[in-house]
Parts: C-alpha cells; structure tokens; sequence
C-alpha cells in the first residue's frame, strides 16, 4: 500500500507530506485547491508522462517521492527480475522533474527509466479518474474489460497461441502479395536483377577492398617520401660505407661482452641483454628492407589503384555507400532473383501454409470466442447486480459479442456494452443513453466484478462520483468501502455520502500567503471532519444545524461500516 508521499514545487504546492493508511481515504477540499495536483503527483512518481509545466513559479525543480509497503508478491518478483531490493519491505519510488524538461526516477535509490517504473507503478496503483468512465463510451475498448475478466490460465494460453497465428498469417499475406505480379512486372524485374548481378560479380569485389585501396592510394601519392624515409631507416639499421649500422654495433658489443661473459655473472647479463637487442634490431631491419620492396610502386601501380576505385565509385552510386554494402546488395538481389525464378514453387507453398495457418488461427479464435461468450454471460450478470446496489435496481447490463466475417488482431469477434438503465427500455448503446452518473457507476460496478483478478494493492478514484447524488452516492460510498476491507482505497470526492464513510479524511486547503498561493494537506479529527461535511452539505455557511447533521451522518456511516465488515 502508499504509505507515504512527498511532494515538493508542484503547481501550489511548496512541500507537504501526506501520510496514507490502511482502509479508506478521502481527499476533499474547494474546487481548485489542489486535490488532483496530489493524483497528478502520484501519476508522475508511477512514470505517467509529465512535464516542466508542473514545477511552481520560480522554484528549479520538482520532485515526488512514494514509500510502499506490504505490497503483493508481483510486486516484489518484479524488484527481484529487475535487480532492485526492497528493505524491511519498504519500496521507495522518487521522480525529479527540472526546468530544462528533463527528468529522473528511482526505485530504492537506483536510477530507472521512466518506461520501466511504469510498467512497475501499475502493479503498485491502479489510478481510476473520470477519463476512464469515458472510456466506456468507445465500443473498441469494451473487449479489454471481457478479456481481464476471463483471463484464467487456460484462455491466456489460447490468446498467446492466436496471437502466433495470425502474426504468421499476416507475414505470409504480406509475402504472397510482394510475389504477387504480372507476367510483364515480373520480366522486367528479372532483367534489371540479373543486370545488377552481373554488374556487381563482375567488379569482383573483395571485402575491405576499398579501405586497402585508400589506404595503398595514399602511400603511393606520398611514395618519394616514403621510400627516402624507408631507406633513411634501413641505412640507420644495416649500416653505409661511411657508418656502421645499429644491427653491426650490436652485433660487435655481442662479441666483444662474449670473451668475459664467464668472468663474471654481471658481465653475462648485459651480454644476455645485447644478444636481445640484436635479434630485435635484426628483425626490424628485415621489416624495413620488406617495405621498401613492398612499396616500390611504378607509374602502373599507380594507375592500376586509381582505376580500381574509379569502378568501385561508379558501383557506389547506385548499390551502396562501401564495398561491404554493395556486397550486401549482391547477396539480396541473387536471393531475389531465386525466389522469382522460383515463385511459382514458392507461391503454392505459402498458399499451403496459407490455409493451414489460417485454418488453425479460426479454430483458436473460436475457440476465444467461447471464452468470451461464457466470460460475458458471467460478466453481465455481475455487473447488473453490482448496479442492482448501486440504486439502478432496474438496469440490464449486456455485453453483445457479434461474430465477424474475418479475423482480426485479437480474433473473430467484436464486443460493445449494452444498458437498459430503466424496466421496459431496450437495451442500447452505452455511449447513446448512459449519463454521466450512470458511467461512473458502471465504472464501479466493473472494478468490484473485476477485483478478483486485480491484484493491484492500492486503488485511487479520483472524482469518480461525478453525476451522483442521494441515495447513489450512498451506495458507492457503501461500495468505495467494501473495496477498502481489502485494498487500500483513496478516493477524491465532493460528496458527503463519501466522505463519511471515511477511515482517514484529508482536507486539501488553498492559502495565500505574501503575494503566493499554497496548497495545505491536513488529517481532520471528528470536530475537523463535522466541520468539512457541514461545507459540502451546506456550503460556506456552516450553522449548528449543518453540523448536527454532519455528526449525524458520521454516526450513521461508523453503523454502515460496521455492518459491512462483518
């Protein structure tokens, strides 16, 4: 669960810290004073995408940082999988957001990139805001909800093999539609191939040609003063008729040390060291003389480099930028050229692997289609008594699965939420009847039928009673608290019903101090918490009768909770 939270120089937020508990927390407070800049924060420390704009007025930077504990076993395997350690059970998640744009995150004090402490911040939080109602309105997205509600082992299994199939179909229709051409195409590809083919092998060309070819190019420009230098060297070593060279001194010192080597164990030891030097000297001296011979370029020599790469930058212009590219380009045209001639053998193989594919990808999309249909038939009916207690006694929720002529990325079938919100309507559409009350419900409805296979230990709503009033907004605070018997819930909300039902209750308050705005974040007591039910009730002013009714609704609300946790 979020333990604790640290926010620094976000939006009006200067510094607080924001310690979380188990059970149910809510968060309320004025419009504006700063409730969704916490959710914000918290998105920003799982690595959603945020940016400078978020850092306060003159301040450097901003920073996040979340403590975690008694998480779920995912939780801690994904630490293990990824190198991180998790002490005394403790998770601490930190992101820094500078000026420049850039930012920075760590999980336990190691560095992380952002796109890997996402995919660790969904198995810590699971954030729920009215964005994801509205989800609900965009029928593509309604076979997500189906496929987490029937994702047990064995339908996983049949999804990942589906998904094989008809990666492998969608290659072989990609392939027989690149073999796929006219006689004249066909022709006319296969006289350019061969003539870039037989343009290519007959250049002859040799690996690393090129780089040798510069290289040789280079010397030989330079030959004058490299055979003057060369022979410099040589004469250094073998020595002139005015000079002994360095290899006959040596040689001299060697013989001259030899006569007294046994006098003394000194004197053998430069001997020793001489005879070394020699035997080096003698080598390089051949070296020296192998060059000269090597680099005693002619006029043809030269002529013969120049015209070597002359062919070698015509080849470049049309088959790559080197002699490894072009090479390449040979390899891929020769292959070509094969599956051409050939395409015939090729073609009815691919059709044969065709049928053979997609009669497996039909049979395994049907056979996901059967998951869904049962996994639906489930769904509506959880789904319907969830809204059954969320005062919408009358409402029929559908799950319509239509079946299509052609496969698709995720199978043969296509899925769209239907609702009769009232006795005696038709079923429609969610996105041509449903309010926005209705949505949000829904919405719950759907995260209680779907907490079974949610193994994420903290849920945030965030206003997602928008719309709801009375006696609907008593039963999702009923239902807010049932879900926090078992996860840690923390909800933000402008209704009364909700905050009553609250273990924690945060007030979120926004003050102006020197010219600067600040937002605050305090634990209220029982007089605080009458004191913020009287102001949502009954707005600014708070008389004693709004306070009763305050102290009366928490009394009522302790009886609920009661009830519900038996």
């Amino acid at each position: 669960m979020l333990k604790l939270l640290h926010i620094e120089n976000i939006a009006v937020i200067q510094q607080c810290d924001i310690e979380f508990g188990e059970g149910f927390n809510v968060l309320t407070g004025e419009t504006g004073a700063g409730k969704s800049i916490i959710i914000d924060a918290i998105g920003a420390v799982l690595g959603y995408r945020t940016s400078r704009e978020v850092i306060r007025n003159g301040a450097q930077k901003a920073s996040v940082s979340a403590v975690f504990c008694d998480c779920n076993d995912e939780v801690y395997a994904w630490l293990s999988e990824n190198g991180f350690e998790a002490e005394n059970n403790e998770i601490i998640v930190s992101r820094e957001i500078s000026l420049d744009g850039k930012s920075s995150a760590r999980i336990n004090g190691r560095p992380v990139t952002a796109s890997l402490l996402k995919n660790f911040g969904v198995l810590l939080i699971n954030i729920l805001g009215q964005h994801d109602s509205q989800q609900l309105l965009d029928a593509e997205s309604h076979a997500i909800f189906i496929d987490r509600f029937a994702s047990d082992s064995s339908y996983l299994e049949t999804e990942a093999k589906y998904t094989s199939a008809y990666e492998r179909l969608q290659e072989i229709n990609r392939e027989l539609a690149r073999l796929d051409m006219d006689e004249a195409g066909k022709a006319r590809q296969v006289e350019m191939l061969k003539f870039q083919i037989n343009e290519l092998e007959s250049a002859d060309l040799r690996e690393g040609e090129d780089t040798e070819l510069f290289e040789r190019q280079k010397i030989i420009r330079d030959g004058a003063k490299v055979t003057g230098k060369l022979n410099e060297a040589n004469s250094a070593f073998s020595g002139t008729d005015e000079f002994i060279g360095v290899c006959s001194a040596l040689l001299e010192a060697s013989k001259a040390l030899s006569s007294i080597s046994e006098i003394s164990e000194k004197f053998a030891d430069v001997l020793n060291k001489v005879t070394e030097l020699y035997y080096v000297a003698d080598d390089v001296s051949e070296q020296i003389r192998d060059m000269l011979y090597e680099f005693d370029f002619s006029e043809d020599d030269a002529n013969e480099v120049e015209s070597r790469l002359d062919v070698i930058h015509k080849l470049k212009r049309k088959y790559g930028n080197d002699v490894s590219e072009m090479l390449v380009f040979l390899e891929n045209a020769k292959k070509e050229l094969s599956e051409i001639e050939f395409s015939e053998e090729r073609i009815q193989d691919l059709q044969n692997e065709q049928k053979r594919v997609e009669g497996e990808a039909c049979a395994l999309a049907g056979k996901l289609l059967e998951y869904r249909i049962s996994a639906a038939r489930k769904f509506e009916e959880s789904i319907t008594s969830e809204l059954s207690q969320l005062d919408m006694k009358n409402a029929k929720f559908i799950a319509q699965i239509t079946k299509n002529e052609t496969l698709s990325q995720r199978g043969i079938d296509t899925i769209e939420f239907l609702l009769a919100a009232n006795l005696g309507e038709a079923p429609k559409p969610l996105e041509k009847i449903a309010s926005g009350g209705e949505l949000s419900r829904i919405m719950l409805a759907m995260k209680n039928a779907l907490d079974e296979n949610d193994y994420v230990s903290t849920l945030i709503f965030d206003e997602i009673d928008t719309g709801v009033s009375g006696r609907a907004a008593q039963r999702i605070a009923e239902k807010l608290y049932k879900l926090s018997v078992k996860k840690q819930v923390l909800c933000v909300t402008h209704l009364a019903q909700l905050s009553a039902m609250a273990d924690i209750h945060f007030k979120i308050e926004k003050t102006e101090r020197d010219g600067r705005t600040f937002t605050n974040v305090n634990i209220l007591d029982r007089a605080g918490r009458e004191s913020e039910l009287a102001r949502i009730t009954g707005g600014s002013q708070i008389s004693d009768t709004t306070l009763k009714n305050s102290a009366e609704m928490l009394d009522l609300a302790e009886s609920s909770k009661k009830l519900i946790r038996k």
